[in-house]
């Protein structure tokens, strides 16, 4: 498969390593790749469930012609071999509770106006949610979103989480997974671009592409997900909304 036009020397090399690899451990379902942007920069946006979550997502959007800038948190940044690999390939670092937390909204910002594809999972850790289903986003995806103006192509995965466990270290490859990752239609969140960035209007934001991601999720399970929302600053983790304070992290 050639190799889409925006990956550079290093995410080259790392694909011929990673992908074949990932052919031959998962079975895979994708839907839905006409929702993606043939042109211009673009944010994909998924569910997030298990570690192995980025590898399958990312494999998604490579195969179909697409170069995901991934945030990812900074601390992965430092780790000897995994870091340099991030580093190379242009992966966005998430600074989370310093005062650098705002160059990870500049970097995806640039990159989208460079026509590059950001991926971001709006949890912005795995979900706490106890049947795995979306739980409550952060605002930074809003923000990003409402900053740029650039498309936000929902997707869910189903799958990865068979290759390795929530929190657990015990990988399974064999036999080879079925993984099912389906895009949608983007979000709208035109009649929000003029609105103040107040809270309220990031939350409705990030609302909607946490519901798109879920509808898209109920599809491949055939299921219906809780009608409430998991919140994980909760004890029961069903207690609506989000706290005040400041700017949430992307990611």
């Amino acid at each position: 498969m050639p190799a889409p036009k925006r990956s550079n020397r290093a995410y080259r090399n790392v694909a011929r390593v990673i992908r074949p690899v990932l052919l031959a451990i998962t079975r895979r379902d994708w839907r839905g790749t006409e929702h993606l942007p043939t042109e211009g920069g673009f944010i994909a946006v998924a569910n997030h469930m298990t570690e192995i979550d980025p590898l399958t997502f990312a494999h998604f959007l490579y195969d179909n012609g697409h170069v995901p800038k991934i945030l990812a948190k900074s601390s992965l940044f430092s780790v000897p071999v995994l870091g340099y690999v991030l580093r190379a390939t242009g992966q966005i670092p998430v600074f989370r509770n310093s005062t650098d937390a705002g160059k990870s909204l500049q970097s995806a910002v640039t990159a989208l106006e460079a026509g590059e594809c950001v991926a971001v999972f709006p949890e912005g850790t795995l979900t706490r949610e106890p049947d795995l289903w979306p739980m409550l986003g952060k605002t930074g995806i809003a923000r990003l979103a409402l900053t740029t103006r650039a498309p936000v192509i929902p997707a869910a995965q189903w799958g990865p989480q068979l290759l390795l466990g929530r929190y657990k270290k015990l990988f399974k490859p064999f036999p080879p997974k079925p993984v099912t990752i389906v895009a949608g239609p983007p979000v709208d969140l035109s009649d929000l671009y003029d609105r103040p960035m107040s809270t309220a209007t990031l939350r409705e934001a990030t609302e909607r592409v946490m519901a798109a991601i879920t509808v898209l999720l109920e599809e491949i399970r055939g299921e219906q997900a809780p009608a409430q929302r998991y919140d994980p600053r909760y004890p029961q983790g069903r207690a609506a909304g989000t706290a005040d304070g400041g700017p949430e992290p992307l990611a």
